[in-house]
């Protein structure tokens, strides 16, 4: 289910954007499935390789619906500007206005906008800007709704002991240092990324389009998965490091109720 979850996500802009190219369609088709048969042999090993959190839900899940989701509205914001529908008019109204919303200097996406060439149309920034504030809408709303989750659900401690080697498989806890200290520094090093990188991305990509060809944001699908990765990847990071301080919060209170059962000495109190 998972992996065809992720072929679902993957093909939707080229199954439903119009005036889709055959080899575009394949090429897409070939990377979803590419990328379901990763994710199923991930699942199903284990051994784990590099997703992290798999067996402390609902992780992932969030972050899986807050791209899939981001994709599939950007995907109705693109086709209805040539096969327009109540659905599409909706969503593209809603995040002309959130992207108007939040498109104040020095926002993220005021510095999306800025990325966009001189001689960009009005009707090109408007669409990038729309596209803006939806992507940015679902990652605001995903990471709402994994705290809430963490503070109601008491992630991750309610689901079972947490498997540090199985759901943090690039963190090696013996590499040296006090655990707690290390998940703590690598916590705040993803907040702080995740803060930074909506403002981050744009400029880099500015950078790089003077010096190399870049492709044209013009393209639809180009469009729905720049935007996508701009909003998905600071949230995912952000959900990251609030993850990883809450586990080094589970291991210091069971060092603090250890040492209050045992005492300094190692000797039942």
């Amino acid at each position: 289910m998972r992996s065809l979850l992720i072929i679902w996500m993957v093909a939707t802009p080229s199954l439903l954007l119009p005036g889709v190219t055959h080899d575009a369609t394949q090429i897409a088709i070939l990377v979803a499935v590419f990328a379901g048969i990763l994710t199923f042999v991930e699942y199903s090993s284990a051994y784990p390789s590099f997703v992290e959190f798999r067996h402390a839900p609902p992780f992932n899940r969030v972050r899986f619906l807050s791209l899939f989701f981001t994709i599939v509205f950007l995907t109705l914001i693109a086709r209805g500007k040539v096969h327009p529908t109540a659905l599409t008019e909706f969503v593209s109204e809603v995040g002309s206005i959130i992207g108007m919303l939040i498109d104040f200097p020095y926002s993220p996406v005021r510095n999306v906008v800025l990325m966009l060439p001189e001689d960009a149309t009005p009707q090109l920034i408007e669409m990038v800007r729309t596209a803006a504030g939806m992507a940015y809408l679902c990652s605001l709303t995903s990471l709402a709704v994994f705290l809430i989750i963490l503070r109601l659900d008491k992630w991750p401690s309610r689901h079972g002991d947490f498997n540090v080697y199985i759901n943090l498989p690039t963190f090696d806890p013996t590499a040296g240092g006090d655990v707690v200290e290390r998940l703590q520094r690598d916590a705040r090093v993803n907040v702080a990324l995740g803060f930074v990188l909506p403002f981050l991305i744009p400029a880099v990509a500015t950078i790089g389009s003077a010096n190399f060809t870049a492709l044209s944001i013009e393209s639809p699908q180009t469009l729905i998965w720049t935007m996508s990765a701009w909003a998905f990847l600071p949230t995912s990071l952000f959900m990251r490091g609030i993850a990883m301080a809450r586990v080094a919060q589970m291991i210091e209170d069971k060092r603090r109720r250890r040492y209050a059962e045992f005492g300094e000495d190692g000797l039942i109190a």
